[in-house]
């Protein structure tokens, strides 16, 4: 894979983390809170699968195998910080919506 695929790759899991996280928040609203989990669990599979991408250019800079750093690298960068983010905050969300109507 080229850095623009890794780049657009980190982008698009991060995107689909961010909008299943989004939707978790939005059943445990409508208090579908398995449905919620689902989607949480959903989101941290994407984040799994940026991270894997991630770490190869990781590994590949170890070798010595530099990636230049581009816009759009720091952008894929940014994307994924901000997916994990607001999954950690989806859950959390998640978690008071089902306390709340227990």
């Amino acid at each position: 894979m080229n850095v623009e695929q890794i780049v657009m790759t980190i982008i698009t899991h991060s995107g689909n983390a961010k909008s299943d996280a989004v939707e978790a928040i939005q059943a445990a609203k409508a208090k579908n809170i398995s449905t919620a989990y689902e989607l949480i669990s959903k989101a941290e599979k994407e984040l799994l699968e940026a991270h894997h991408v991630q770490t190869s250019l990781i590994q590949n800079e170890a070798r010595g195998n530099r990636a230049e750093v581009t816009l759009l690298l720091v952008h894929a960068q940014d994307h994924l910080m901000n997916a994990i983010t607001f999954k950690d905050l989806a859950k959390e969300f998640v978690e008071l919506y089902e306390s709340m109507n227990q």
